[in-house]
């Protein structure tokens, strides 16, 4: 199957990573599904994909709302190559013990639970299409490995991602589902924005950290989504160079 033949959902497609990445799959010639809440921002990306590309307004944390992405990409192309987990929220930093139950949940159920209904829909498809099989790329962050101070729900998320990756890998195995995560630090977008202006550090102190571009985890994505399903990147990190990583606290 040749890449012009081969379908990708991208959730969080409106803006930031996954704009970057929608776009960059589209020059690689990929099929593009955009999802997202905001319809208005996925039709922006929509504008600047190459070739053909479809909209789907989705709500991530509502399993019917997921049902019906994965159902219209079924209906459009009979088929799912790839899929691009990317949506995800974080929250402004505050102690522990003062994280409300609200925010807590909306956290949870947009970065994990959003992540497994999309996963749980890509399995259904992909273990009876033909030929079977497919991958999924996970978004995971610095964070799955080190925490910033005062994130804890968005750095639980993440860590549990990862979990969410290494059994999605095992149980896909027999399936030729491939599945990987991306482990990404500043990468410029509405996210990093106050990282630019500087964000608080392990010791206390508010520093300002380099950033990245967005097209340079697009192009990583691209990579792990051009390999054959025999060969996986089970985990890439994919970095600002100077940000306060290797060594962090």
């Amino acid at each position: 199957m040749t890449a012009n033949n081969k379908i990708a959902i991208v959730t969080g497609a409106g803006s930031g990573i996954g704009r970057a990445t929608a776009i960059a799959l589209s020059e690689a010639e990929w099929t593009v599904v955009l999802a997202g809440r905001r319809e208005e921002q996925l039709l922006k990306t929509a504008s600047l994909c190459k070739g053909a590309n479809l909209t789907v307004t989705t709500d991530i944390t509502d399993p019917e709302s997921v049902h019906h992405l994965f159902q219209q990409t079924k209906n459009a192309y009979g088929r799912l190559d790839l899929l691009f987990n990317n949506a995800g929220i974080s929250t402004a930093a505050k102690p522990l013990e003062e994280t409300g139950r609200e925010e807590w949940q909306r956290v949870i159920d947009t970065n994990l639970s959003g992540a497994f209904w999309c996963t749980q829909e890509a399995f259904k498809l992909m273990k009876h299409q033909t030929p079977i099989g497919g991958r999924i790329i996970n978004n995971g962050s610095i964070s799955a490995h080190v925490p910033r101070p005062m994130s804890a729900p968005y750095t639980v998320s993440k860590h549990a991602i990862t979990g969410l990756t290494r059994s999605t890998s095992l149980d896909g195995r027999e399936f030729n589902i491939a599945c990987g995560q991306i482990d990404i630090g500043n990468a410029a977008s509405e996210m990093t924005q106050k990282i630019e202006k500087g964000i608080l550090q392990a010791d206390g102190s508010e520093k300002i950290e380099p950033t990245m571009s967005v097209e340079d985890v697009g192009r990583t994505v691209v990579y792990m989504a051009s390999l054959p399903l025999n060969t996986n990147v089970p985990f890439i990190t994919v970095m600002a160079n100077q940000m306060p990583y290797i060594g962090r606290g």
